[in-house]
């Protein structure tokens, strides 16, 4: 999360009003989540990529929605219960983020009602009996708001506020609750039974910009699968239910698709060391291939790759690259076609008019990583139709923002119809081409039994009242219960 300077002072004035607020108040199916009109959806997909760059997360069947496509939908989201009785949240499944949050009962400017299909519900800790609030001496507090708060002691009481600021002015604050969070545990080959888990998650008690009322497609908040100590993943894997393993297959063509925690023992995959000391799952990536021609990486995109590496995100939409790397990229990829008349639509995107196969007449990517491991990307992967025209995905990173010059940051254009896979036990991460509206098989850690885990595929409402071809799906997460 990057706070800007004027922050600070707000930061100690909100953290007052929000532990006021909560101390009165005693206080996953996926779907694509930009399925408005094409014009507004495409700029809003950018918009989003952008507040991400600045921010940068037995079995269970979760539901989940979506595709990855820049012209459906442009985010995948879940289906969870939160609370004791249980009601259901929609939130963006996001390996990119670490904290989970939902809007809540107080907060004013948080969204009630979406395009996207679904009724949205506010969180009210006073509806569960198994809601609390988290003090603000306690561990995850401190680790969040970077130690113990100014005046915050064992006998005041106070709950633990957050704040983040995204780089395009969207904030999101509130304050945190420990609550049940209701999974489908895995049973046996496509069997689920109802399991459930304890976890602290963010109150969000004041939204702004795209995450408040004004979003026609608006969800009730996140659900991040990040590297920190207080993500969904790891909270889950300290008590002991889970082991650190995940896995995604999001499926770019008709939509849904597989999201596992546990081991997955089919289909295999190669990997990758993830580099260490850094906030996102990020890998050393050492080559890109364009058709069969290797780009000279710069000096500049090769020292940033050695800092900070390659960002392998979901919850991003499109695929953002250095410039030495973006330019000579797309013009290999124009190139292969030398009568194409080249303009720029919605100011940012480079498309054209090919009435052939693109798979046919455009070059694949490669990208290259540590230890052998390499991703490949096909020209229906990273090219997507707008207004009759073919626009490319590859995003120049330093277009977007000084601190993100030189980032390299994979989304789901290069992550969809892959099985990837997150192993935090030893820190690799891999990944190979898969029909993702298939199965998997994960094993159960307790007694070795493999399950088959399948796809799902759910049609929101919104979908069927429109001609969009929007999805809405579970995700499977497959959770590996120890006790």
């Amino acid at each position: 999360m990057n706070l800007t300077t004027p922050t600070i002072s707000l930061l100690f004035t909100f953290f007052l009003t929000i532990s006021t607020v909560a101390a009165n108040h005693g206080v996953f199916n996926v779907k694509y989540k930009f399925a408005d009109d094409q014009q507004r959806s495409l700029s809003v997909l950018k918009a989003h990529d952008y507040r991400r760059q600045m921010s940068l997360i037995t079995g269970v069947d979760l539901p989940l929605g979506g595709t990855g496509r820049p012209d459906s939908v442009g985010l995948y989201y879940a289906k969870i219960g939160i609370g004791t009785p249980s009601k259901d949240y929609y939130l963006q499944v996001d390996t990119g983020t670490d904290m989970m949050w939902v809007n809540c009962i107080q907060c004013k400017e948080c969204p009630t009602r979406s395009n996207l299909g679904m009724d949205l519900t506010l969180y009210n800790i006073k509806d569960s009996s198994s809601g609390k609030l988290v003090p603000c001496d306690q561990e995850v507090c401190k680790e969040i708001n970077g130690g113990l708060l100014t005046g915050c002691t064992r006998n005041t009481n106070d709950s633990c506020p957050y704040l983040e600021i995204y780089g395009d002015g969207s904030s999101t604050a509130g304050y945190f609750v420990k609550d049940v969070v209701l999974f489908d545990q895995v049973s046996g080959d496509l069997k689920t039974d109802s399991a459930n888990g304890s976890v602290i998650f963010g109150c969000g008690a004041r939204q702004s910009g795209d995450l408040s009322y004004t979003n026609e497609e608006a969800l009730d908040g996140i659900l991040g699968f990040g590297k920190a100590n207080y993500s969904m993943i790891s909270q889950l894997s300290s008590s002991g239910k889970v082991k650190k393993k995940f896995a995604h297959c999001l499926n770019g063509v008709n939509g849904g698709g597989i999201f596992a925690i546990g081991h997955v023992v089919q289909p295999k995959v190669n990997t990758t060391p993830l580099l260490p000391d850094q906030p996102h799952y990020s890998v050393n990536m050492t080559a890109v291939q364009v058709g069969h021609t290797f780009l000279n990486l710069t000096t500049d995109a090769s020292d940033q790759n050695d800092k900070k590496g390659t960002i392998i995100d979901s919850g991003t939409t499109l695929a953002y690259l250095p410039d030495g790397i973006y330019q000579p990229l797309v013009y290999k990829i124009i190139s292969q076609q030398p009568d194409l008349k080249v303009q720029t639509l919605h100011d940012e995107y480079t498309c054209f008019q090919y009435s052939g196969s693109v798979d046919d007449g455009f070059p694949n990517v490669t990208f290259y990583f540590e230890s052998g491991l390499s991703l490949k990307v096909y020209p229906h992967d990273y090219l997507f139709l707008s207004e009759g025209f073919w626009c490319i995905g590859w995003q120049n990173s330093g277009m977007q923002s000084r601190d993100s010059k030189n980032m390299t940051l994979l989304g789901d254009l290069v992550l969809s119809n892959k099985l990837v896979f997150y192993d935090l036990e030893n820190q690799v991460i891999g990944w190979t081409e898969y029909n993702c509206s298939s199965s998997i098989k994960v094993r159960d850690e307790r007694t070795g039994t493999v399950h088959l885990v399948g796809s799902h595929l759910i049609s929101s409402s919104y979908a069927q009242n429109t001609n969009l071809v929007t999805i809405l799906f579970p995700i499977v997460l497959l959770l590996m219960l120890f006790y």
